[in-house]
């Protein structure tokens, strides 16, 4: 792997089927899975296999048709969770086995009621009996993001020594500020030894808005994976967004990070995953949201007639976007109105055009939007409409 290539590791299945109602069965994640191996991702989490028959079943199935990337199961430090992972992944080209347990003092104190020293141990033993299944074992540390540095270190270079191939450092609820998190990493980078043997990978999740964020900082200090989902979908506020953090890195290639995304696919694919899970994502998302490029001011509207780059710094077509949206409002100008005129037909001279305006206006205050059929009304009602014929 390139020491500029970040591998996208992609949960969409796993952790964003956790939102309440999202439920996916198996020929649904069958279709989604063989949509995002093409569209580049480097490791698909198809679920967690003990959980239930029907994730089993799944990530099985899962395994059987994805033809380049690797294909991941997740599992507790539990030697019998990890024998069913085993199982389910039997069928994969490229199997990997995602273990762990919780290393903040939070978690080990009330979740396993236990103590540091224990917990390594744990770990320690997962990831060596992972390894008598797969060669390629991803360790995580539960809420890494409010452990210790020091302990973290620890935990990572004794996993390292069992055998893990990826450190997966969660900020599990959201807390990390960008520089908290990117300073971890950079403290792991230096301060575990073995670290040369690992992938570090960044796993963030929404809760205070900044998963997208945390992960660029995480791979900016060097994490070479990042966990994401299609629309940023996942437990409780979400996670990472694939198409945010793969579009920071492409439109910035002063950071020297790269992914294999086939972007023109993320569009389509967030409408897929949208449609089978009955979430969609809101009109303000970035990259994928209906408004993404849509542009509705009069003053933005005339600079992008212009010149698309005066207010985008995407080319729509490079996320499968058709074209930018000017929406008709009562905000929109002269330059706008002219625009989607000309798209329905009409070649309006200046004079016509500011005829025509006014009545633009008048209905476009009536009307939250203007569409086509309003644009043919307007025109066909005015006094200038002898003139067009």
């Amino acid at each position: 792997m390139s020491n500029t290539n970040v591998q996208i590791f992609d949960t969409t299945l796993r952790d964003g089927e956790q939102v309440p109602g999202c439920k996916l069965n198996t020929d649904q994640k069958i279709i989604i899975a063989e949509q995002l191996d093409l569209l580049g991702v480097d490791i698909i989490e198809a679920g967690f296999p003990v959980s239930s028959p029907g994730d089993f079943s799944s990530v099985e199935a899962v395994s059987k048709i994805v033809k380049n990337a690797t294909v991941c199961g997740l599992t507790r430090s539990v030697e019998n969770d990890i024998k069913v992972a085993a199982q389910a992944l039997k069928y994969a080209k490229n199997p990997r086995i995602h273990t762990g347990i919780g290393t903040s003092d939070s978690h080990i104190k009330f979740k396993f009621r236990s103590n540091r020293d224990a917990i390594i141990e744990r770990a320690v033993a997962a990831v060596r009996y992972a390894k008598t299944h797969v060669e390629d074992v991803e360790f995580y540390a539960e809420d890494a993001g409010r452990t210790d540095n020091e302990y973290l270190a620890r935990v990572c270079e004794a996993v390292i020594k069992a055998g893990a191939t990826v450190l997966n450092i969660p900020d599990t609820t959201g807390y990390c500020l960008p520089h908290e998190y990117g300073a971890k990493i950079k403290y792991l980078k230096e301060n575990v030894k073995g670290i040369e043997k690992a992938i570090l990978s960044c796993h963030c999740h929404n809760d205070l808005g900044l998963a997208t964020a945390n992960s660029i900082e995480g791979a900016i200090n060097g994490a070479r994976q990042i966990e994401c989902t299609i629309n940023g979908i996942g437990e409780r506020a979400g996670n990472t967004a694939l198409e945010e953090v793969v579009m920071i890195m492409k439109q910035h290639p002063y950071l020297n990070l790269d992914t294999n995304i086939h972007t023109s696919m993320l569009y389509g694919l967030s409408q897929l995953v949208s449609e089978h899970m009955g979430i969609y994502a809101q009109p303000n998302k970035a990259i994928v949201g209906a408004n993404a490029f849509a542009h509705s001011s009069g003053i933005h509207q005339d600079g992008v007639i212009k010149n698309r780059e005066t207010y985008e710094i995407i080319d729509p077509k490079d996320v499968g976007v058709t074209e930018s949206a000017i929406v008709l409002t009562a905000r929109s100008g002269r330059a706008a109105l002219a625009y989607r005129a000309k798209n329905v037909g009409y070649e309006l001279t200046k004079l016509q055009l500011d005829v025509v305006y006014k009545d633009f206006l008048n209905y476009a205050d009536a009307k939250k939007e203007v569409n086509d059929n309003d644009i043919h009304s307007i025109i066909e009602s005015s006094s200038i409409f002898k003139e067009l014929h």
